[in-house]
């Protein structure tokens, strides 16, 4: 094992034992209401978002009945989300792009998550990991400054990052290490004001060092 990974799987270790298993916080029942929440999400707080998905869900639980709901329709119901234009037009176009060219069901690879409107790398991650257990790596705003600060990674491009999570941390770690690097962004290392003090990684952060 190489001491990248060792000190990765240190820190997975080191956060899983505060936040364990975190599951999706997007309500989803279906793989297609977890890609449209995850579209959704976008600049949005995951709260918000299932307050809205809630009302959506009710009009256009599947594939089918969200391509046949009009675009209007769908932006005036996610209204109080931000860029709900576009993000209407794009889950229209993605419904009716499963129900076209994969019969109604969410395909299973990055390759076609990406074709759908609205979907990158992230999000399809964010899919195949929660919904199908494909192991992923998404890579938010948490994510990167979370990895940035400890020093694990010095670069800023998501597909970068994801690269180097991959080649060193063993798959099954994949989806949960994104959830634990975004609950521990959320809680103690904030953008604006980490609470160095209250964080159970500060001997192993760059960070920290340079800030002690």
């Amino acid at each position: 094992m190489g001491r990248k990974t060792q000190y990765l799987n240190t820190v997975y270790d080191r956060l899983y034992a505060v936040y364990g298993e975190c599951g999706c916080p997007l309500r989803h029942a279906s793989p297609f209401q977890l890609l449209a929440a995850v579209m959704l999400s976008a600049q949005c707080r995951d709260d918000r978002v299932n307050e809205v998905t809630l009302e959506l869900f009710a009009l256009a639980p599947d594939a089918r009945e969200m391509a046949a709901l009009p675009v209007e329709k769908i932006a005036d119901v996610i209204h109080s989300l931000g860029l709900y234009g576009a993000k209407a037009r794009n889950l229209q176009s993605a419904a009716k792009r499963i129900v076209e060219v994969y019969h109604g069901n969410v395909p299973k690879t990055m390759a076609d998550l990406t074709t759908l409107a609205g979907i990158g790398r992230k999000s399809a991650n964010v899919v195949l990991g929660n919904a199908f257990g494909i192991p992923g790596f998404p890579v938010d705003t948490h994510v990167n400054r979370v990895l940035n600060r400890l020093g694990a990674v010095a670069v800023d491009s998501p597909e970068a990052i994801e690269k180097i999570i991959n080649r060193e941390v063993d798959a099954a770690r994949w989806t949960n290490f994104s959830h634990l690097l975004i609950q521990h962004g959320r809680r103690v290392c904030d953008a604006r004001k980490p609470q160095c003090g209250a964080c159970v990684l500060a001997d192993l952060c760059r960070y920290k060092r340079k800030n002690a």
